[in-house]
């Protein structure tokens, strides 16, 4: 059985991400269509290590998504 994380990676949205989509739908500018994209794009920001190289609220709400098992280390 595959993990929450493997679950998201292999999801077409996943691959499909980009930086700029990921910062903005976990900023709110860039609209997504189900909280299974806005997880999407966490998981993301936090595989790329983008989230720990932006404004130290990415990196915390990673650190906290991770905590609450919405998405994987």
């Amino acid at each position: 059985m595959a993990t929450l994380g493997e679950q998201i990676r292999e999801s077409e949205f996943y691959k499909n991400l980009d930086s700029f989509n990921a910062v903005g739908i976990a900023e709110g500018f860039v609209e997504s269509e189900s909280d299974d994209e806005k997880q999407a794009a966490w998981q993301y920001l936090h595989d790329k290590r983008i989230a720990y190289r932006l404004q130290g609220w990415f990196g915390r709400t990673c650190q906290s998504l991770i905590e609450e098992g919405i998405i994987e280390e």
